[in-house]
């Protein structure tokens, strides 16, 4: 059947490419080079110097001067037809048979050497075996994380006295390493920081130290973690935490995205369509795994078998100080200007630390900060804004670059 079609396609190009070079040759008596006209026009002029010579208006030696005038330009004229009458006739075929040739054989050579000529139909039974072979044949974590690049994330330079806290808090938890809540803030730290590697390690501590108590939360960010240290792979012993995650809080959302991420790697398009679909409907329409999910979610549900899906509308304006906020403050006084943004700046970030929001609105509140020269208060909220989005790739990718327009990245 595939071969059938490429031939069926193959002629209906060798037709629309040939076609006008048939219509060609059809109307050619009609479509005569300007060298036969001017031949007749001369010929013509050879008769009336003819007649004039009969009827003695003019002499003979002007009709003679006359007749060798003309045959010279009849010489020429039968010179240019014989020219042009050969490529009139075969050479716009010649050109369109080669161009014809050229991409036939063109198209079958790529097919042959990206394509799989030999591969059979798949039926979705074979699909769906196929999707759980690749499932079941996953690489471990450990086999995943060496062939992984090194898990680390580029961060700005941190304040000097954070640093020896950091360091202070490292000792404390290596002389109390069964200490769940010095184990917790590590971990939290070292994602600040960027060091990813040394915070999964410590957040695989802190939930083998609460045991059957940890937390759908602290499950799900180790299983986060691990799928990072995996280069994005959720690998069978992440899908293990994440299964507790889920267990402790089937309605936690973000291991829900992770669930739905899973499916994906793993070719079924079917499961992770209801999973994510019910996520982005369900809102808050600031939550920050909508960024991931929206952009994504009608091809998703096309994949999945649902084209016509209509996903909810995004939300609207953000909340908090934006640049024409920040542009009209120009023309305030310095005390006026920085009470007004000053104010905008704490509501917003109390409401963030509160209840949450989406990373534009942490990027905003890392801008506005950077506007108002709070480079180390910037740089905390960037480290927190991390630590919260640290299973979703594009919120951090906006985060950093508000970082980066705060001057907290170079």
């Amino acid at each position: 059947m595939f071969w059938i079609l490429c031939l069926v396609l193959a002629l209906g190009v060798a037709a629309a490419i040939l076609a006008p070079v048939w219509r060609g040759r059809q109307t050619g008596a009609a479509a005569r080079p300007a060298a036969a006209y001017d031949l007749e026009v001369y010929r013509d002029q050879l008769r009336e110097v003819e007649r004039d010579l009969e009827r003695g208006v003019i002499g003979g030696e002007d009709a003679a001067r006359l007749r060798t005038e003309i045959g010279r330009k009849v010489l020429d004229a039968d010179r240019r037809l014989a020219e042009a009458a050969p490529a009139a006739r075969g050479g716009t075929a010649l050109v369109a048979a080669v161009a014809l040739l050229a991409v036939l054989a063109g198209a079958v050579f790529l097919y042959l050497r990206e394509g799989a000529p030999g591969a059979p139909d798949l039926p979705m039974a074979e699909r769906l075996a196929l999707a759980q072979r690749a499932y079941d044949s996953r690489p471990g974590q450990a086999e995943a994380e060496a062939a992984a690049p090194p898990l680390a994330r580029a961060q700005p330079e941190a304040d000097p006295e954070y640093l020896a806290l950091v360091e202070q808090l490292r000792a404390a938890v290596a002389e109390k390493p069964d200490d769940p809540q010095g184990m917790a803030l590590l971990a939290a730290n070292e994602i600040r920081l960027g060091n990813l590697a040394a915070a999964r390690e410590a957040q695989q501590r802190l939930v083998e130290l609460r045991g059957s108590n940890a937390s759908a939360e602290e499950l799900m960010q180790l299983s986060a973690l691990m799928m990072e240290a995996a280069g994005g792979l959720i690998t069978p012993e992440a899908e293990e935490v994440l299964a507790r995650s889920l267990s402790a809080d089937p309605r936690q959302p973000q291991s829900r995205y992770l669930l739905g991420l899973l499916q994906l790697q793993n070719g079924r398009p079917d499961r992770a369509f209801p999973i994510w679909r019910e996520l982005l409907e369900q809102g808050p329409s600031d939550a920050p795994w909508v960024v991931s999910i929206r952009p994504n979610i009608r091809d998703l549900a096309w994949l999945a078998g649902h084209p016509d899906y209509i996903p909810p509308e995004a939300p609207g304006a953000l909340p908090g100080p934006d640049a024409d906020a920040l542009a009209a403050a120009g023309d305030m006084t310095p005390e006026e200007r920085q009470q007004m943004v000053g104010g905008m700046v704490e509501r917003l970030e109390a409401r963030l630390v509160a209840e949450g929001g989406t990373p534009e609105e942490w990027a905003r509140l890392i801008s506005s900060l950077g506007v108002l020269g709070h480079t180390d208060h910037a740089r905390e909220i960037w480290g927190q804004a991390q630590a919260r989005f640290a299973a979703a790739p594009e919120a951090l990718a906006q985060l950093r670059a508000a970082a980066e327009a705060a001057g907290l990245v170079e």
